[in-house]
């Protein structure tokens, strides 16, 4: 028997509400003075330059899929309560970052590690490995115990994405929710991914897939204080920005999900680079996904509709030696455990179908002889285009918008304790052209 429901939610319900509502309620805002966007990354920025975050241990619960609630771990900022994963903090390279660990509300010692990053001091000093009296590694860092703090600082010397993570007990620490996303914006500016002017991007279409994983037994074990045989260890769970689908596609700071502040629905217009400079739809540089995998499997990510370049891994752009360039298409990017990719996107209308001077090459089949599945579906194949739907036919698309799918394609892996087509599955959203009446 599964003891870790909180509160009984009917499945149906929560696929229908939660999808309708990710379109069409206005979000709850975070405290922060800033109003965040409604997709994308939302970065979490200090003073520039040299930034300062306080960073506080938090417990909380979080809602998956199936309807189940689960206890977690996590950093929250300043004195914010709990979140999951962690705040995304934005820096630029060459600030001198220092983060503050507050361990207020854990039983044991925690700590951050930065990987990536060189020259980390903890309290001033390089930081070091921590060891017992009997000579056991506790810890790849230094800590902060319960109840106290450490101060961590470092140079950001190089653009990139990276991972920040407890390095204490990090099998249970980790699994639990110690983590979150560090960017480090480059000298060029924060419109590119890397030092290289093929690298930049539209900065309103740059978006986060944080992949994560969770065991249910041992979540209910750290919950109740008990301890956990790790070679039991056995993921139920799999995440995309702290959510599985469909509230993966809420908005950011989704009013119902009050401590998963992160969607990953990515909405963008088609690229399009041989348009007037003035024109509204002349749309020249691509989109930017930034790839983290913080679980203990490798995670298979694929966007339909397009391929991905990827540009840079583990914080370092691919390029050789004497700055040639060394990107490459994937199909599908592979993350490996604790990995980072950088990945640029266009999305072209190739076919440039309308319904007057360029319909589609087949005949659209009358709708008393089509089947109308998929509540996103426009009911035209044509770009901006509402058609017609049978009697009582729930639909949520607003403009004639396309959706394409994103998932994982690990197939096991987009389900939530069997609950299938749920998990790391996300949409990207491709707005019709300018104007038009998208809300």
């Amino acid at each position: 028997m599964r003891t870790f429901l909180h509160k009984p939610i009917c499945w149906g319900v929560v696929l229908l509400g939660v999808i309708s509502a990710a379109l069409f309620l206005p979000t709850a805002q975070p405290a922060a003075a800033q109003t965040p966007p409604r997709v994308g990354i939302v970065c979490t920025t200090g003073t520039s330059p040299n930034p300062t975050f306080t960073l506080t241990t938090q417990t909380g619960y979080i809602i998956l899929p199936d309807g189940n609630t689960m206890y977690m771990w996590g950093y929250s900022a300043g004195s914010q309560p709990f979140q999951h994963p962690g705040p995304v903090l934005c820096v630029n390279e060459g600030d001198t970052v220092t983060i503050i660990l507050q361990n207020a509300n854990l039983p044991e010692a925690a700590s951050i590690m930065f990987p990536g990053q060189e020259n980390v001091l903890a309290n001033g000093a390089p930081v070091q490995p921590q060891f017992d009296s009997g000579g056991a590694l506790t810890s790849l860092t230094n800590t902060a115990p319960p109840g106290g703090s450490i101060t961590y600082s470092f140079v950001a010397s190089h653009p990139g994405t990276f991972l920040y993570e407890s390095g204490t007990n990090a099998q249970k620490q980790v699994n639990m929710g110690l983590f979150g996303a560090l960017i480090v914006r480059p000298a060029m500016g924060a419109n590119f991914m890397y030092n290289r002017a093929d690298s930049q991007f539209t900065p309103a279409e740059e978006f986060m897939v944080l992949l994560s994983e969770i065991d249910p037994y041992q979540h209910q074990a750290v919950e109740q204080g008990k301890t956990f045989n790790m070679n039991n260890y056995h993921p139920r769970y799999w995440l995309i920005n702290g959510r599985g689908f469909p509230d993966s596609v809420a908005d950011n700071y989704a009013s119902w999900l009050p401590d998963q502040p992160y969607g990953a629905l990515a909405r963008i217009h088609a690229f399009n680079n041989t348009l007037p400079a003035n024109n509204p739809n002349y749309h020249p540089y691509p989109g930017a996904i930034r790839y983290l995998n913080v679980g203990t499997e490798d995670y298979p990510f694929h966007p339909h509709g397009n391929n991905g370049l990827v540009i840079g891994r583990d914080g370092r752009p691919l390029e050789g030696s004497a700055g040639q360039d060394l990107s490459f298409e994937k199909f599908a990017i592979n993350v490996g455990p604790g990995q980072t990719w950088d990945v640029i996107f266009k999305w072209y209308d190739a076919e440039g179908y309308n319904s007057t001077t360029n319909p589609v090459p087949v005949t659209v089949p009358a709708l008393s002889n089509a089947a109308v599945i998929g509540m996103f579906y426009s009911g035209s194949p044509y770009l901006g285009t509402i058609g017609t739907f049978p009697p009582g036919f729930s639909n949520l698309n607003q403009c004639g918008e396309y959706y394409i799918i994103s998932h994982n394609h690990a197939l096991y892996q987009i389900t939530s304790w069997g609950v299938t087509m749920t998990g790391p599955i996300t949409y990207m959203r491709v707005d019709p052209p300018l104007p038009n009446n998208c809300p």
